[in-house]
């Protein structure tokens, strides 16, 4: 995969979402044990940051903190409302100490 660079793997807490920027698009980073996940970070129905919200780890699940809908953090839809529409996931690896983003094409909303 050819990514950008976002961050190293330490820096990611494990269980918790981290805002980055990939080529001026925002993505929501989220460390659940060994994987990472990385959807859009901007709420399809209140157009906050989902990473300022809770992960459902059992879930594997991001909530946005202003009206609580669940996005799954491996296909981007909505999970509970009120929000209707999904966000897009781009693709994660970790190269070493490395996590790497490729986006993903924008979703039409």
């Amino acid at each position: 995969m050819t990514g950008v660079r976002v961050c190293g793997w330490g820096e990611l807490d494990d269980g918790a979402a981290r805002r980055v920027i990939v080529d001026g698009r925002p993505v929501a980073l989220v460390r659940l044990g060994d994987r990472v996940h990385a959807i859009d970070d901007t709420c399809s129905h209140a157009e906050v940051s989902l990473a300022e919200g809770e992960v459902d780890a059992e879930e594997c699940a991001l909530e946005c903190w202003k009206h609580g809908s669940l996005f799954d953090l491996e296909t981007g839809e909505a999970l509970t409302l009120p929000a209707l529409k999904p966000v897009a996931v781009h693709s994660a690896v970790i190269d070493g100490d490395d996590v790497l983003v490729e986006l993903a094409p924008e979703l039409r909303q």
